[in-house]
Formats: structure tokens, C-alpha cells, sequence
């Protein structure tokens, strides 16, 4: 299926967590080294090093990512971790460790979803003259953030709490941002 399908299934795809658990099943003494390559304009990239032993001085593979803060939901939230991580999926993905028959990670073919989204929406606010950032536009966010979070295991009591606490009339929407920023860091400390 190629990625330009807008009907493909993330679930076909590999996190990077699971390839990171591979690697260390296969070489527990390797170590995955990341470095900030770039970090202006808004604009930020991380290469990865991979290497299978602790004593070997040149990396089995190497993987870069970049991102732009601000362009996505999670990357107005983590854009840094959010580029950090690809960039080890990528370099692990360049050693063999895909965890699944297709390359991309789950993650990478997430922000594919993400942009799509985020672009047709914008274009259909454009056409409507509505803001993308109103008080319903991120109230409805934070609470399919929520769900998914129900999903993976979120307490149920805790997001009775959160939803009445979103629906709440006149609750302003960097508050709502702040739940979602600690549903985010939630769903991503889920996946390690």
C-alpha cells in the first residue's frame, strides 16, 4: 500500500519502541546515541547513531529526522522528543530493525496522517472562515486525545474527570492545552 493511500493502517507499522526492544534483545550491550544536530527557525534535527557493542567507536548505522515545531499537535507539544525518536526509528530501521514488513515507523506514518489532517482541515477552515484554533476545534482535540488514551489504558475514572473538566463552559484553551500536554506525555510514556 503506498502512503499516498489515504486509507492505510498505522497499525501495519512498527513503533519505534517495539524496534528498540529488538535491538536490545539482539545486541544488549549495543547503545542508541542521539545528538541534536540543528535547532533554529523553528526547525529541528537529530541524527541517531547505532552502535551493537559498547566498545565499537563507528556507528552500524545512522539516522536522521527532522521536524518543524508547531507544524503538527504533537509537535506543538514534544517536537524535539517527537524528531528525536524518529531519528532513531530511522537509524534502526537502517540496521535491519523494522519489527514489521514495512520500513516506516508507526510513528513516521503517523505524521503522514497528522500533516493530511492538518492541511485538509486548514483548507476547509480557509473555505468556511473559521479559525482552526477555536475554543470547539480544541476542545474536540483534547477530548480524542482522551479517548485514545482511554484506549490505552488511561484510568476510567481520571477521564470521566478530564471530560467534565474540558466540556467545562468558559475553560480557556490553554488550559485545555495543558490537558492535552499531559495526555501527550501520557500516551508517549505508554510507549516505552
Amino acid at each position: 500500500m503506498s502512503k499516498s493511500d489515504a486509507f492505510f493502517s498505522s497499525d501495519q507499522y512498527a513503533t519505534v519502541a517495539e524496534r528498540i526492544e529488538l535491538f536490545y534483545s539482539r545486541f544488549p550491550e549495543g547503545r542508541i546515541n542521539t545528538e541534536l544536530v540543528t535547532r533554529e527557525g523553528g526547525e529541528i534535527t537529530f541524527k541517531a547513531l547505532v552502535y551493537r557493542t559498547a566498545a565499537e567507536s563507528l556507528a552500524a548505522a545512522t539516522g536522521w529526522a527532522s521536524e518543524k515545531e508547531g507544524d503538527s499537535d504533537i509537535n506543538t507539544v514534544a517536537c524535539l522528543e517527537n524528531t528525536e525518536t524518529s531519528a532513531v526509528g530511522r537509524a534502526l530501521a537502517n540496521l535491519g530493525f523494522t519489527a514489521s514488513s514495512r520500513r516506516p515507523s508507526r510513528e513516521e506514518i503517523e505524521k503522514v496522517a497528522r500533516v493530511r489532517r492538518s492541511l485538509s482541515l486548514r483548507e476547509a477552515r480557509r473555505g468556511e472562515g473559521i479559525s482552526v484554533h477555536s475554543p470547539t476545534n480544541v476542545t474536540a482535540d483534547a477530548l480524542e486525545l482522551l479517548s485514545r488514551a482511554e484506549q490505552q489504558g488511561f484510568s476510567s475514572r481520571r477521564a470521566i474527570v478530564l471530560r467534565e473538566r474540558i466540556r467545562q463552559p468558559g475553560l480557556s484553551a490553554s488550559r485545555v492545552r495543558k490537558i492535552e500536554a499531559t495526555l501527550r506525555s501520557w500516551l508517549r510514556r505508554r510507549e516505552l
